[in-house]
């Protein structure tokens, strides 16, 4: 514990359509999430965001959990089409007073506010124009980004542009695993380059109407790695690490693209965008569960696709393979790549955890995993890594994307039916690692 910065932060992560429910409450406008979940196979067993954890409803009862914890921030997102239902021109008053209402609530417990801005939920009004693959989309965003800091710029310092571009450009342009589920090369490409175009123009909006904030960007990051070791393998794994790792990274922190993206997306760059997207940045957001292995599948949109890990790969009794000095390596290769303080904004592991008869949840492999990828972070730091904060995802089990409510992430259980709450116990060691650490700080 000695490692950490004095003034380092604990926090735990959530997101708007994964845990706020009301989908249709107080003149909330539809997402491309609510279009994917009324979409054939869009969602294990025709899940659905619609009521989630009802949070929008019971978010005192979860602003106490974090008390309970113990935890120094709270990492959550806004609903685009909550506050502003079609995208674009007339703001919807009640979903602008939810946010107020919580964050004035998680400010009364103690716990500063992360706002992130945008965490895949796309107005559906927008993707009707376009979505993403639209250049005017960075406009729309824009806009969007400059009602929320005017909104809560009084009383929020710590912004977020974007959570895991990687993510939801690849899983909702080339692969089709996520809304908008569209599989299309130009597509993919022009959607990368406006999302990159939007967070530029985000940092700018929030760095002139808010003063002194603290503006990051969140990045899933892993190391890629062709499937079996296999040279067949090696450029799908290649160009999955330029997707994935640098589409978004080089060119709001370095200015450019990695080479192979930056040959076919020259034809959407127009004079000026790269100096639009570089920005100046105060941390760099990294989300991080393990490496991703790739194999060329030529039926897929770029000639690749997901692989398996090595069958001996340790488990640690997590039910997945489990590689905690891919995380030291990871943040060392940031740090060594970017030269900025990182943020940990999202880490945690998923299982099938239920009570037992006592109504208790022993979730020991999320303790296992949490406590393998804390120790990876201290070596990282001792190795140079300038980290300042770790978040955990999530506070609440939620509505998994893709894979519904099948997969628990939360340190914090929720029956979905009754929605009563219940602290696992990777939430009692959560709450004493903080309060460990700050004894030795």
């Amino acid at each position: 514990m000695a490692d950490l910065p004095k003034d380092f932060v604990w926090g735990v992560s959530t997101s708007a359509y994964q845990i706020e429910g009301a989908a249709f409450a107080d003149g909330r406008g539809p997402s491309i999430w609510d279009t994917r979940c009324r979409t054939a196979g869009g969602v294990v067993n025709g899940h659905t965001g619609d009521v989630a954890c009802d949070h929008y409803h019971r978010y005192a009862e979860d602003v106490a959990l974090m008390r309970g914890l113990g935890v120094d921030a709270y990492r959550f997102s806004v609903a685009w089409p909550r506050v502003l239902p079609r995208g674009r021109g007339a703001v919807n008053q009640a979903g602008l007073d939810f946010y107020d209402r919580l964050i004035d609530s998680v400010l009364e417990a103690g716990i500063a506010p992360w706002l992130c801005v945008y965490h895949w939920d796309l107005p559906q009004a927008l993707q009707d124009l376009g979505g993403w693959a639209n250049r005017d989309s960075a406009g729309w965003y824009a806009d969007y980004a400059t009602l929320l800091a005017r909104r809560y710029g009084d009383r929020v310092q710590r912004w977020i542009t974007f959570n895991e571009f990687s993510v939801f450009t690849l899983f909702g342009y080339a692969i089709p695993w996520a809304a908008p589920g569209i599989t299309d090369r130009a597509q993919h490409l022009r959607a990368i380059h406006h999302v990159n175009l939007a967070h530029g123009a985000g940092v700018d909006v929030i760095r002139t109407l808010v003063p002194g904030a603290s503006i990051g960007a969140v990045h899933n990051r892993q190391r890629v790695l062709p499937e079996g070791g296999r040279p067949e393998n090696a450029e799908a794994a290649a160009l999955l690490d330029e997707h994935w790792n640098l589409s978004f990274c080089d060119p709001q922190l370095l200015g450019h693209y990695p080479p192979r993206v930056a040959r076919a997306i020259e034809p959407y760059v127009k004079a000026g965008d790269m100096a639009r997207i570089c920005r100046p940045m105060d941390w760099f957001g990294l989300n991080h569960y393990g490496p991703i292995f790739a194999r060329a599948n030529p039926d897929t949109t770029w000639g690749y696709g997901w692989g398996d890990a090595p069958p001996d790969s340790p488990t640690y009794g997590v039910g997945w393979a489990v590689f905690p000095d891919a995380f030291r390596d990871e943040l060392l290769e940031i740090t060594r790549r970017y030269r900025m303080p990182i943020v940990i904004t999202e880490n945690g592991c998923g299982g099938s955890d239920s009570p037992d008869e006592s109504g208790a949840i022993d979730d020991q492999h999320r303790i296992n995993y949490l406590r393998l990828y804390n120790a990876s972070m201290h070596e990282a730091i001792r190795g140079g890594a300038d980290v300042r904060g770790y978040f955990v995802w999530s506070l609440l089990d939620n509505f998994e994307w893709g894979s519904g409510y099948g997969n628990r992430f939360g340190i914090v259980h929720v029956d979905f039916e009754s929605q009563k709450r219940t602290p696992k116990a990777s939430a009692r060691w959560y709450a004493d690692l903080i309060k460990r650490a700050r004894s030795a700080a």
